[in-house]
């Protein structure tokens, strides 16, 4: 973390929220953190649906939470698996920031640039009309960037190691967001985002 470190940022000029933390582990080592998600996560590989037609994901996957904590995306369910302590440890330190109790994480594993995730919004019913989303980062920095609906007004940042954003308000119903390729990163890159799903 820099001596000369700013404040939580916000992403988005209107219509909904995404303030960036640059750094949200205290003392913890974020290289540490993600040798032992390396190892311990039960990586998935899925296939999803888009458009009518089916492609491989292209990053690996991971869902944890309480029981009951269900959630489908792209016409893909995922599996809950109970929460281990590093990823319990993560979502102490996104509660705190964000000021909100979460239930559940999507756990993704970027292997290297080519590995992304396309333009979505996290709006599944699940997760209610307006949901609060903190997004913690690990691993090689990656472009991300958010995209009006309406104004097709584009906003644009580096996720580093160790920081994260966290997304209400609008944010979900007004924009939409993406990891885009980025062939010359040769890294990996894991990423946490904790939501609060509701049940059906």
């Amino acid at each position: 973390m820099s001596l000369f470190e700013s404040g939580p940022q916000e992403l988005l000029p209107y219509d909904g929220s995404a303030v960036l933390h640059e750094w949200v582990l205290g003392d913890a080592s974020w290289e540490s953190l993600m040798a032992d998600l390396v190892e311990v996560v039960p990586w998935e590989s899925h296939t999803i649906k888009m458009f009518g037609k089916e492609y491989p994901q292209p990053r690996l996957v991971a869902w944890f939470g309480d029981p009951g904590s269900d959630y489908s995306y792209s016409g893909l369910k995922m599996n809950v698996r109970p929460w281990i302590p590093t990823v319990s440890m993560l979502r102490e330190a996104a509660e705190r920031i964000a000021g909100v109790r979460f239930n559940s994480v999507l756990v993704n594993l970027y292997r290297d640039g080519n590995d992304k995730v396309s333009w979505h919004r996290d709006n599944e019913p699940e997760l209610g009309e307006e949901p609060v989303i903190a997004s913690i980062s690990l691993g090689a920095p990656r472009r991300f960037k958010f995209r009006h609906l309406l104004t097709r007004e584009v906003v644009e940042t580096t996720l580093t190691p160790g920081s994260m954003v966290v997304m209400s308000g609008l944010s979900q119903s007004c924009w939409e967001h993406e990891i885009p390729r980025q062939a010359a990163v040769s890294e990996p890159r894991i990423n946490l985002t904790f939501r609060q799903v509701h049940a059906g």
